[in-house]
């Protein structure tokens, strides 16, 4: 087989950042209280070569292992099942997350992003129950909203599409995620008149199984700081790799929902440049 005829592939990896909670138990409001989240981002990671960033993590992570600096950090202990385990950009201190990020820049990787504000979803809420009383929120109903959202835009097209997700929740999630990207790409082909990829394989993972997975929480993380605490730096340095951050609640020229990108910064100064 020439190389033209080698069947196509696209690697993402899927995962989310904040929390879909907009009520306790009791149905009173979160949104707003502390150790609640403001935004649900969703975002997914292109991998042009998943078993390279494989490589390049573990030999980062026993590097690591071995530093005497490093020998009482806390998350750094096996038994703790944080960093020794798996990278986790909340859970890995400073000095670990600058080495993972100067890993991931090194690698052909682009991210994409799917982000709510949770203070206009409340207000969504609160009207649809007054159009609608019989109506409850749930959380996986914003994730998986997030999920055609992000699939539905524009990515590459491939012969194969594999996509490996985050495990949450029961397997009745799975056939949900399955149900979200399905969705997605019908809308694509309705509205582009062709579909994408021949065959989409679909499974649920873990960080400490998928480097990919890892890769994309770092990515999470870096967009959670600037929506979550207004700290621009870590977005920036990874915008290179960025596609695009699709943002339904932001508003610009008087319309709802703003795409960022290359041409269209998230993070912007006086001179125009990103902070």
């Amino acid at each position: 087989m020439s190389t033209e005829d080698a069947p196509s592939y696209l690697h993402f990896f899927v995962d989310e950042a904040g929390d879909p909670t907009l009520f306790d138990s009791k149905g009173r409001i979160l949104v707003g209280a502390e150790g609640c989240s403001k935004y649900f981002i969703v975002g997914k990671l292109d991998v042009a070569d998943p078993a390279a960033l494989q490589t390049a993590l573990e030999a980062l992570r026993a590097d690591l292992l071995t530093d005497p600096y490093f020998k009482r950090v806390p998350s750094m202990q096996p038994e703790r099942g944080k960093t020794a385990v798996a990278f986790h950009a909340k859970d890995d201190v400073a000095e670990v997350r600058r080495e993972v990020f100067r890993v991931l820049m090194q690698h052909d990787l682009r991210f994409y992003a799917a982000v709510r504000s949770k203070s206009a979803l409340l207000d969504y809420v609160k009207q649809r129950n007054q159009l609608e009383p019989g109506y409850r929120y749930r959380g996986d109903e914003l994730y998986d909203t997030l999920v055609e959202e992000l699939f539905r835009r524009y990515h590459p097209f491939a012969d194969q599409l594999n996509i490996i997700f985050a495990r949450r929740g029961n397997k009745a999630r799975t056939h949900a995620f399955r149900a979200a990207i399905e969705r997605a790409e019908a809308r694509f082909e309705r509205d582009f008149g062709s579909r994408r990829s021949d065959a989409i394989h679909i499974v649920a993972s873990t960080p400490p199984q998928s480097a990919g997975l890892q890769a994309v929480d770092y990515f999470l993380w870096a967009l959670q700081r600037h929506y979550e605490r207004g700290e621009g730096r870590y977005a920036e340095l990874v915008w290179d790799k960025v596609v695009e951050v699709d943002d339904l609640d932001a508003v610009a020229d008087g319309r709802k929902g703003v795409v960022y990108n290359k041409n269209r910064p998230l993070i912007v100064n006086d001179e125009g440049a990103m902070e």
